[in-house]
This record gives C-alpha cells, sequence and structure tokens, in this order.
C-alpha cells in the first residue's frame, strides 16, 4: 500500500511538473506571437515610409531642376536587404534629406502631392513610436520569464534567448550600437 502512495505521489510530482513547463513554454509562445506582431506593424509602417519616400523622388524631380540625385539613401536602399532596426536607421536619413528638400526648395510646398506625402509621413512617425514602444514592452516582458527562474530553466531547454529592444536612441547619430540587452 506505501508504495501504491509513494507511486502516485511521484506520479503527481512528474504530472504537475509537466503542467508548469507546459504552462510556461505556452506563455513563450504567446510572447513570440506577440513579437512576430509587433514585428510585423513595425515592418509595414517601414515599407510604407519608404514607398512614400520613393514616391517622393520623382515629385521633387518634377518641382524642382536639379542634376543632384534626389533622395540618394533611398535610392541606395531600393537593391538592399535590411532588417527592421537598420531601414528604420536608413530611413531616418533618408527622412531627414526630404525635410532638407523641403527646407531648401520652398517651391516643394506648392506641389499638393508634396504636402500630402509630407504629411502622411509626419504621421508614420506617430505609428513607428507607438510600435517602437509596444514592441520593447513585450520584449520586456519576454525577457524578464528568460532571466527569470524557474522559467529560465524551461528557456535553456527549448533555447530561448532573450531579445534586442528596437530602443528610442537617436536615429540620426553615427553610433550604430543602438541596440541593447
Amino acid at each position: 500500500m506505501e508504495i501504491l502512495i509513494i507511486g502516485m505521489a511521484i506520479f503527481f510530482v512528474i504530472f504537475v511538473l509537466i503542467l508548469l513547463i507546459a504552462k510556461t513554454y505556452n506563455n513563450f509562445q504567446n510572447y513570440i506571437i506577440r513579437i512576430n506582431e509587433a514585428e510585423t506593424n513595425i515592418d509595414s509602417i517601414l515599407r510604407k515610409r519608404f514607398d512614400l519616400l520613393n514616391k517622393s523622388i520623382d515629385i521633387i524631380k518634377a518641382n524642382i531642376k536639379t542634376d543632384d540625385e534626389i533622395l540618394s539613401e533611398i535610392v541606395k536602399l531600393r537593391s538592399r536587404k535590411l532588417s527592421n532596426f537598420d531601414l528604420d536607421r536608413s530611413l531616418c536619413d533618408g527622412i531627414a534629406e526630404f525635410n532638407t528638400y523641403k527646407e531648401k526648395y520652398p517651391e516643394l510646398k506648392n506641389s499638393e502631392v508634396f504636402t500630402k506625402t509630407s504629411i502622411s509621413l509626419n504621421e508614420s512617425d506617430a505609428e513607428i513610436i507607438a510600435f517602437k514602444k509596444y514592441y520593447n514592452d513585450i520584449i520586456t516582458d519576454y525577457n524578464k520569464l528568460a532571466k527569470s527562474f524557474p522559467s529560465n530553466i524551461v528557456a535553456l531547454i527549448f533555447r530561448f534567448k532573450p531579445k534586442l529592444y528596437f530602443d528610442g536612441k537617436d536615429m540620426s547619430d553615427d553610433d550604430v550600437n543602438d541596440f541593447k540587452l
């Protein structure tokens, strides 16, 4: 009878451990899904910003007479494959160049299409800030789960590693190591 009770107790402990591991694993999966969703939202806004800047090249060419290469940073991006982090940094450079044209050539402000593009770029700034915050909030929760006991054991078993933040450092500076754990 004692062997049966000991066997049931061992079975119960193993069952509870399996349930805890499964729950923790599912929590990791939930965060991974949310992280992917946030990355998709950021990617969508970055693509929108790229498209707006790409279209603005023709608008600028139509409204000013120059032999300079317009929005050279955006032209360079057409053939490159970049991560969202790198694309965001490059788009900030492109937007800065776009704003330089806006200030340098006041006749561009008379173009309705250019003005709409400028407004859309400003609106996308607010969106990208919100999505970056959402992403970082999820990453914070995920990293807490990955680094705290006992969930860090599950993270180790299933190779869930801490992820990088999409932080809010100055994207127009020369520091490319803007992302940290």
